[in-house]
């Protein structure tokens, strides 16, 4: 009994049902005076038949014929009483065999499941959670920030206001918590000030909002909050930010840094405490169709060769790998070795020819002013002659007009680029620019922003060299900040692992751990409690109480706890 009235209360209290109840009542009362007139037509039909029949009889008759019983212990002699059954039939068939389920179903069941699925969405973190990440919103960052969270067994929660998209977040297997992201009893059910750390990725005006409140309660949690526009920066860090991340503005930054133009030279993608990690070209040099063994990286310049790019894919090295002409190897080492490198390099030229940038909105205008300030030519293609006015002066030319245009490409220098990126917000176009300027130019490097995490190996497979979205760029700047180290953006679809020594392997060597090919993930360095950095070597020993700093992909990483619980 208390069960019913509970779900009773729970449909007729809150005020966005009680349209819905007045609609089944209007409806109810449709049918109750429908009844009565046939009731009233079946007395004065007999009546003029010449029978006698009670009230109740009339409305017993009403409803059998209406609900198609039709017990026939009732009935008419004359056409016109015929005709009045055939009327009461059809009206019963629409209003009670058709129309009365689908209206019980809308102005009914539907609010009542949904009143108990409101009930059923999480309103509180578990009793005692502690060390947990709160994400403010579902987006893009998000899942690729959940992904590394579960990777690494960090305990975290998303914020969600339906309480209909949390129930399905939590079927789905979403931490989730049912709140307003504005509203200080959400942070206070989330236990927020025994989190870790709060994500603020919403719009940059709730943001402020987020971190305000936030500060309210806590003046210790860490909050990372996501700045949309680079003018918001300032004020997130005043409401009380902790660190800002102007993900677009970095986007640029990163995807310039891809860019080989001018002389070659070293790109430095991260740093592991003293160790510096870098990547280069071989394009145009004699490191070109000769393996790693005949060029004695590690014994000319005392780096490691972990890894290289070979369009788009990251590709494990032996001493026998061979560099192709599109080949950027990934060297770890100090930063007098990657200087004594970059030393090496410099001799040779690339292309000192424009680069071209297609699309001028943030991501496009921060790569631009990157790339100028490194001192290279940028001609920039946008297609909305709106925006003609405020690009004025971001590049050294631009050109307005449909990148899908051969003319236009052709005439912004497209033939002679050293490389092109491609920075619009939308997949589909930038995977269709990628196929026509790398079939137009094939020695073209191509670079590209992604916004979904679906279109990576299309891209990949339409000809882009180097892709990277504000996902996993603002994942792994959160990443960093929990766990204590410098931010490595290696591109999508690779990330370096910080895992504790696993018991079953302290004390051993690397060499004897067979790590790489039992799991495929390259072992860079080992980290130690007092956060120095030991370059890998075959003979390092795996001691208990470091971490091992390994490059790979999740799928490795999933391999690593399976291999190594």
């Amino acid at each position: 009994m208390k069960f019913l009235t509970s779900q009773l209360l729970a449909l007729l209290i809150p005020v966005r049902n009680r349209p819905n109840i007045r609609a089944l009542v209007s409806y109810l009362l449709l049918l109750v005076v429908t009844v009565a007139l046939f009731a009233i037509g079946f007395h004065w039909i007999m009546a003029y038949e010449g029978q006698e029949h009670s009230w109740v009889t009339g409305v017993y008759w009403a409803l059998t014929v209406m609900t198609t019983l039709g017990f026939g212990d009732i009935i008419f002699h004359s056409d016109m009483g015929r005709l009045f059954s055939i009327l009461v039939l059809l009206t019963g068939v629409v209003l009670l065999l058709i129309v009365l389920p689908f209206v019980f179903i809308r102005y009914f069941y539907a609010p009542w499941i949904e009143s108990r699925m409101r009930f059923q969405s999480p309103r509180a973190v578990p009793p005692g959670t502690r060390d947990h990440v709160i994400i403010c919103s579902l987006d893009s960052l998000a899942t690729a920030l959940m992904t590394r969270l579960r990777l690494n067994d960090i305990p975290h929660f998303v914020i969600e206001p339906d309480p209909l998209k949390a129930v399905q977040m939590h079927i789905d297997g979403i931490p989730v918590v049912t709140g307003r992201v504005e509203d200080r009893a959400t942070y206070e059910m989330m236990a927020v000030a025994q989190s870790r750390m709060v994500v603020a990725n919403c719009a940059d005006t709730t943001n402020t909002n987020i971190t305000l409140t936030i500060r309210d309660l806590s003046q210790q949690v860490t909050i990372a909050a996501v700045a949309e526009n680079e003018q918001s920066i300032d004020l997130l860090e005043l409401s009380g930010s902790n660190h800002v991340l102007p993900l677009k503005l970095r986007l640029g930054e990163h995807l310039a840094n891809r860019v080989s133009a001018g002389h070659l030279h070293c790109h430095v993608v991260g740093r592991m405490g003293d160790l510096l990690i870098a990547e280069f070209p071989v394009h145009n040099t004699p490191l070109v169709g000769r393996s790693l063994r005949e060029l004695k990286i590690r014994e000319t310049f005392g780096l490691n060769v972990v890894a290289v790019w070979e369009r788009g894919r990251m590709v494990p090295v032996t001493p026998d790998t061979i560099l192709a002409d599109g080949s950027f190897p990934v060297v770890v080492g100090s930063a007098e070795q990657v200087t004594s490198l970059d030393t090496y390099l410099v001799i040779y030229n690339t292309n000192f020819n424009p680069v071209l940038v297609i699309g001028g909105g943030k991501v496009g205008c921060a790569t631009t002013q990157t790339l100028r300030k490194r001192g290279v030519t940028v001609h920039m293609i946008e297609r909305e002659e709106s925006l003609r006015s405020s690009l004025e002066g971001v590049a050294d030319k631009l050109f307005i007009g449909d990148a899908a245009d051969l003319k236009l490409l052709m005439g912004a220098g497209l033939a002679d680029a050293p490389s092109v990126l491609l920075t619009t917000n939308d997949d589909a176009m930038n995977i269709y620019l990628a196929v026509y300027c790398r079939r137009l130019n094939p020695e073209l490097r191509v670079i590209s922003r992604i916004t979904h995490e679906r279109n990576i190996e299309t891209i990949h497979l339409a000809g882009a060299d180097f892709v990277l979205s504000s996902a996993s760029l603002g994942a792994e700047a959160v990443m960093s900040l929990l766990q204590r180290r410098e931010s490595v953006i290696l591109g999508e679809g690779f990330d370096l692992f910080y895992i504790p020594v696993p018991t079953s392997l302290a004390g051993e060597t690397l060499a004897t751990s067979h790590i790489r090919p039992r799991t495929g993930l390259n072992v860079l360095a080992l980290r130690l409690p007092d956060d120095v950095v030991v370059p890998a070597t075959a003979s390092m020993l795996l001691k208990p109480d470091g971490e091992l700093v390994m490059l790979g992909n999740e799928s490795q990483r999933r391999n690593f706890t399976k291999e190594f619980p």
